[in-house]
């Protein structure tokens, strides 16, 4: 019961006019009915929304209070979450969300905050000096428990509700094991009544409402996610597959550098790829090849999530994707023994991404046990051009193995700008001039490459002279009058092969002109050749990432075994920290107010933050006399004593 008393605050809200006597019944009869808190009756029935709620009982108990909105978004580190046990904050629905380390304040959420003897509980337990306790959702407090404690992803999309009520029907159906084609199309035709679900026009703006029902594309997103989560419980091997599927697709996506339109649709079908192929058998391309059983399954279901989905308007390149995934890159797969790059995009990075899960998480998978990221892509190496694309099958080795940024770590980067309209045209180059020490970033259009050259820092251009609207031409004229671009070195590789079109690149000012087709080792020995004469003149560039993509622990070996001297500047959790290298040696460590190897030890389990390594500090005294190993151990040690886990590439 509520401390204000579950007849009281309904009568208070009455009272004061937020709430009507019919709507006070309603209130009743629901709580009757259901039970649980007072507050999750009242927003259930809609009889007030959660804000004005929150406000209401905010000014009761004379604190302030935190929406489920603002809870969900909160991203609380780990030595906060420390202030209050997971038992403790899970028996009296508390949670902690900010600490003061210079007051030893820590504020809190909590469904009843005059509760004096848990805010004791807290304080003593904890050391503190004072605790703060603002006012919440019953509910979303637990989902904040949930989800920063157990770790629970989706402890908040059951709290969505225009989001969530968009899949209650074909939820529904689902569970009760009453599936068909013809009851699906029915359920989501009624859905489709009352909320538009999905068109082209979210995916431009993906933060306008849709429908009218409020529901964006990240909201479409996450629903997805969690039902299609739901639906995979019942097979334990294969649970969160198509969510790790779905990542992946958005991860070599963005690495190729897809439009946001084709970037949501690739992540569409990783998410429905194996609706309605849930039988004894995974269907992967990799399994369909090598498996009569599985092909002769996967001839018979590969259009089933498009079948029960008819009655949704998923994007083309989604529905192409799904409809492909099981064609062979050497053209003897199904449906249509389509091969090479005629087969669609999507379809070749569905294929290696899903086989990629099954064979690292699944281990029911061929080889009957999980395998580590390096063994899955030497997997995926061996059937390269019989099965799998070779260039996306090299690319994504470097993408989820951390080889990309363990090149771009021991590299001198230079920074080069790649315009091309085709990413399959840009993905071998791409690949290649990454692993010879260029950085790579990759431009679409002719105005995207102007606004990556205005911010000063490329020091190669490669370029297509058809770019849509604008001309390659008219780009590079317009750089030329530029200070920025005045000697940048440019080279032209295009499909024109005409003299008059060579003769006005170089009158405008080309380093180079090259008709394509272009061996991609050609024309990066070309690149290193022009950086080398202009080596001498410019500063060695840093190198900035994600803990994402490689966790320190893993980063540190990769800087220490290549003798690489400069800063590694870690910003996490609203602090910043740095590591000073020489020649591979930790001379020096900061975080926060520590110094020396205490500040290392705090870094060491972060798993979340960005980091740059900049290879032009200059370093100061030796404050850390032992060596990386010996730093890397000790570490280790005091992070399984605090039951923590390092942050893995």
């Amino acid at each position: 019961m509520h401390p204000i008393g579950n007849v009281r605050l309904v009568e208070r809200l009455l009272a004061k006019g937020l709430i009507t006597p019919e709507q006070q019944e309603a209130v009743f009869a629901y709580h009757q009915r259901v039970g649980g808190r007072i507050e999750e009756a009242l927003i259930e029935t809609q009889a007030i929304d959660e804000v004005s709620l929150l406000k209401f009982l905010a000014a009761f108990h004379k604190t302030r209070f935190v929406s489920t909105e603002k809870l969900s978004k909160a991203d609380i580190d780990r030595f906060t979450l420390d202030k209050v046990p997971k038992a403790l904050a899970e028996r009296e629905t508390v949670f902690p969300v900010l600490y003061d380390h210079e007051k030893a304040v820590l504020s809190v959420v909590m469904a009843d905050p005059d509760n004096i003897a848990v805010v004791q509980e807290i304080k003593l337990a904890a050391a503190l000096k004072e605790v703060h306790a603002f006012v919440a959702r019953p509910i979303a407090v637990k989902a904040a428990i949930n989800k920063a404690y157990n770790g629970d992803i989706h402890a908040f999309a059951v709290l969505d509700r225009s989001a969530h009520e968009q899949f209650t029907s074909m939820l529904n159906v689902y569970e009760r094991n009453l599936v068909s084609e013809e009851s699906m199309s029915l359920s989501l035709s009624d859905e489709r009544g009352r909320v538009q679900m999905f068109d082209e026009r979210d995916l431009k703006a993906p933060q306008a409402g849709v429908g009218g029902a409020g529901v964006t594309s990240d909201s479409y997103l996450s629903t997805l996610n969690v039902l299609i989560s739901l639906l995979e419980n019942a097979r334990p091997d294969l649970r969160g597959h198509s969510a790790h599927v779905a990542r992946l697709m958005r991860k070599i996506s963005e690495r190729i550098g897809l439009s946001p339109q084709d970037l949501a649709a690739m992540m569409i079908a990783g998410y429905i790829h194996d609706l309605g192929k849930m039988s004894a058998y995974h269907l992967t391309a990799l399994n369909v090849a090598e498996y009569e059983g599985h092909r002769a399954s996967a001839k018979k279901t590969y259009k089933a999530p498009l079948r029960l989905l008819e009655a949704v308007e998923l994007p083309r390149e989604c529905v192409r994707s799904v409809e492909s995934m099981y064609e062979r890159f050497d053209g003897s797969g199904l449906p249509a023994g389509t091969a090479g790059k005629d087969i669609p995009l999507g379809a070749r990075l569905l294929a290696i991404a899903d086989t990629y899960a099954d064979l690292t998480q699944n281990p029911r998978n061929p080889y009957r046990r999980a395998l580590r990221p390096v063994q899955a892509c030497e997997v995926l190496a061996r059937y390269k051009g019989k099965v799998f694309d070779p260039n996306l099958v090299d690319l994504f080795r470097h993408t989820v193995t951390g080889e990309d940024l363990k090149a771009r770590l021991l590299a001198n980067r230079h920074l080069a700008l790649v315009i091309d309209r085709d990413p399959e045209e840009t993905t071998v180059l791409e690949l290649r001039m990454v692993e010879q020490g260029f950085e790579v970033v990759v431009a679409r259009t002719a105005e995207q490459a102007l606004k990556l050259l205005e911010r000063g820092d490329v020091e190669v251009v490669v370029s297509e002279l058809d770019l849509g609207k604008a001309d390659g031409f008219a780009l590079l004229a317009e750089a030329r009058k530029q200070e920025w671009g005045h000697t940048l070195p440019w080279i032209i590789v295009t499909g024109r092969a005409g003299r008059n079109e060579a003769q006005r690149a170089f009158e405008l000012g080309a380093t180079d002109y090259m008709t394509k087709p272009v061996a991609s080792d050609l024309l990066v020995a070309k690149l290193r050749q022009v950086m080398e004469r202009q080596a001498a003149q410019r500063g060695t560039r840093g190198v900035a990432g994600s803990l994402t993509e490689m966790g320190l622990p893993d980063m540190v070996q990769v800087l220490w075994h290549g003798r690489k001297t400069g800063s590694l500047k870690i910003r996490a959790k609203g602090e910043t920290g740095e590591i000073h290298f020489v020649k591979g040696e930790i001379h020096n460590a900061m975080w926060g107010r520590l110094r020396g190897e205490e500040a290392f030890y705090a870094m060491l389990g972060l798993t979340d933050g960005d980091f740059v390594l900049d290879p032009n500090h200059q370093q100061g005294a030796r404050v850390i006399n032992d060596s990386p190993e010996a730093l890397l151990l000790e570490g280790m040690r005091r992070l399984d004593e605090a039951g923590l886990s390092p942050a893995a590439s």
